[in-house]
């Protein structure tokens, strides 16, 4: 135990983030410190961060001294209340360890999903669909929240596309792991004669960014566009124009959202949309960060998928990134990812070299 703990505070980085910690301090306390508000807020949300972690990371530093020393007494009568907290210690490096992972400036954060129907007609648009529900039921799994902001039909069965709003602590850092290509081969529904189908879908994994953030956006930039919210039909259907999209002309970047109940309210979810694209496209611009955010933007088609779902003649869900492969695809397409996820941090973290053996479940 006190070997994965040197090993879990040697990628933390501990002495590091202390002396990050003391900048912080020192450049609050300038007199000049608040003459730029929104950088001053930004800095003092940093040092609240930072504070906490490393405080968080002291207190299990002093958990595992204590556990040392009270196994260096050897007392037979303390056997039990030394096996339940090296049991628990144990439980709290590996929930770190993986933590440790997700140490990316956004992995912290909100994410938006959005799947979009590739090659394959009505059978991609069917597996488009069933990717949404997949990834919901994960999201309902994790206690996060799910809002969908923008939704397009197929024209026969399924979606062309989705975007959806994913929030809770570290669902980025999470979800970044699906981005990619996803391939499903079945017997199609929609063929009269049975016939086995190879359907694609693209999956994106987008940061949600504060307003904050070093992304500058000009007003004279923007095409605005408003028209009615589609629905079922009844109730359901906007009798104004409340749903937004908006145009991004030096980019031709889309972002639209029709969920919200208010005009301004869309606005705001599609102007958060077009600010986590454009931070997308300013992060591909820095070579060394090219993975780190979604990686090139591939088609979604024959030999560029990342995971493939085969339903017929076998049942079987493989990474081919990471070669991980489970035998109930049932469970995977009902939401059972953290193994997926899993592998796929452990893989791309230091080589893999720094990681514990045993499973470590996302927590």
């Amino acid at each position: 135990m006190k070997r994965k703990s040197k090993i879990c505070w040697c990628v933390f980085d501990l002495s590091g983030r202390e002396e990050k910690l003391k900048e912080l301090q020192k450049e609050s306390e300038a007199p000049n410190f608040w003459d730029n508000p929104q950088h001053a807020q930004k800095v003092m949300k940093s040092l609240s961060r930072l504070s906490e972690s490393i405080d968080s990371w002291r207190k299990l530093q002093n958990r595992l001294n204590d556990a040392l020393e009270l196994a260096d007494l050897g007392d037979d009568s303390l056997s039990g209340e030394l096996k339940a907290e090296t049991e628990a210690i144990e439980e709290e490096v590996a929930r770190r360890e993986f933590r440790a992972m997700l140490s990316g400036e956004f992995d912290r954060g909100d994410a938006i999903l959005a799947i979009h129907a590739g090659a394959g007609g009505t059978d991609s648009q069917d597996w488009a669909e069933m990717l949404q529900r997949m990834y919901l039921r994960w999201i309902e799994k994790h206690n996060y929240e799910a809002e969908i902001i923008d939704t397009t039909a197929g024209e026969e069965a399924g979606i062309k596309s989705v975007t959806i709003s994913v929030g809770g602590r570290y669902a980025y850092g999470y979800l970044r792991a699906e981005k990619g290509v996803h391939r499903l081969v079945r017997i199609s529904p929609f063929d009269a004669n049975s016939r086995r189908h190879t359907s694609f879908a693209l999956v994106e994994i987008l940061p949600q960014v504060e307003n904050d953030t070093d992304i500058e956006i000009n007003p004279n930039d923007l095409k605005i566009d408003t028209f009615k919210a589609g629905g079922a039909g009844g109730q359901s259907v906007q009798k104004n124009d409340t749903a937004v999209r908006i145009t991004h002309l030096p980019t031709g970047i889309v972002a639209s959202c029709q969920n919200e109940r208010s005009q301004t309210q869309n606005r705001e979810m599609a102007m958060k949309v077009l600010r986590a694209r454009l931070l997308e496209i300013k992060e591909r611009e820095k070579a060394e960060k090219i993975d780190e955010l979604r990686g090139e933007y591939t088609k979604a088609e024959w030999g560029s998928q990342i995971r493939s779902y085969v339903l017929h003649p076998y049942k079987m869900v493989k990474d081919h990134r990471t070669n991980h492969e489970v035998g109930n695809a049932e469970g995977v397409l009902d939401g059972d990812l953290d193994s997926f996820i899993e592998a796929y941090l452990r893989a791309n973290v230091g080589g893999g070299k720094f990681l514990l053996t045993g499973p470590h479940p996302i927590v």
